[in-house]
């Protein structure tokens, strides 16, 4: 069967169609098995507690839904608004849904991670999630990384040394227009509606995933043992951001069941997750892989 098995698979790999996006599979890093395990798992029922904006630990500028899933900023001018979510974490791997529509983000428009000491308002149009020591964010716009009140260079993007041997970010050229090295360099990415924060707890580091593409660790050296809670900033009236729990998973290796499951799956391909009962497969273990999909 396992012969079978295997010929099946490479014919359906063979078959598969390319991905839709041609900008953020180049950019794409690869995951753990831990990582990879849970970001196919099925997402916790709707409503999860973790899907929350805290109700006190937001700016006044930010008016939540009924169910505390939407935050959405009033319009008021000079100042920076920032929420964080009601429930943090101190340990293992957690990855979060934020929908925030491009074409209401305006500038400094931030997302990622803060403890629960950082400011969450400020006079004028700032930085606010990676404006301090206690927050680490990425700018949407610019692509920019923050933590302390400094930029820390371009996400994604790779470390390059200058003359002065500082290291500088440089965004990979992925157009296949020809342009000049200062446009390449300095062009940001249009980023997506939906954006998935993954956050690894007990490593200290956090990561971005695009139309389904991990983009790599954009920060390292989280502090271990203290609580982290998910964190927008924006300075745009209207503004709605929705946050989701989607999964988490413990410091433990992921089980073997689940690994077989995930290289299954990722050979079948996004077109053909629903034909797992053409596999030649006990009618349970295909019950498994429909279960987990």
């Amino acid at each position: 069967m396992g012969i079978t098995l295997s010929v099946w698979l490479y014919s359906a790999a063979t078959d598969s169609p390319p991905t839709s996006s041609p900008v953020f599979p180049l950019l794409a890093n690869p995951t753990s098995s831990r990582l990879a395990v849970t970001l196919n798992s099925s997402p916790v029922a709707p409503g999860d507690c973790r899907s929350h904006w805290s109700s006190v630990h937001r700016s006044p500028h930010f008016l939540l839904s009924a169910c505390r899933e939407e935050a959405t900023r009033s319009p008021v001018a000079l100042i920076t608004d920032g929420v964080r979510a009601e429930m943090g974490v101190k340990s293992g791997l957690h990855i979060w849904e934020v929908l925030w529509n491009p074409t209401h983000r305006g500038s400094h428009a931030v997302m990622g991670i803060s403890t629960q000491d950082c400011p969450l308002q400020a006079s004028g149009y700032n930085v606010l999630v990676g404006g301090d020591s206690k927050s680490w964010g990425w700018e949407l716009k610019t692509n920019q990384l923050w933590h302390g009140g400094q930029s820390l260079g371009l996400y994604p993007g790779k470390s390059r040394r200058c003359r002065s041997g500082a290291s500088k970010f440089v965004q990979p050229h992925i157009s296949p227009q020809p342009q000049s090295q200062k446009e390449t360099e300095e062009t940001p990415l249009p980023i997506p509606e939906r954006v998935l924060l993954v956050l690894d707890a007990d490593a200290g580091t956090l990561g971005y995933v695009v139309d389904g593409c991990f983009l790599g660790v954009a920060f390292k050296d989280l502090p271990l043992g203290v609580e982290l809670f998910p964190a927008v900033s924006s300075v745009r009236g209207g503004a709605s951001i929705r946050l989701r729990y989607l999964n988490g998973a413990t410091r433990d290796p992921p089980a073997l069941m689940a690994l077989c499951g995930l290289s299954i799956q990722q050979i079948l391909g996004q077109q053909r997750q629903n034909e797992t009962n053409k596999l030649p497969l006990p009618p349970p273990l295909q019950h498994y892989l429909l279960s987990s999909l």
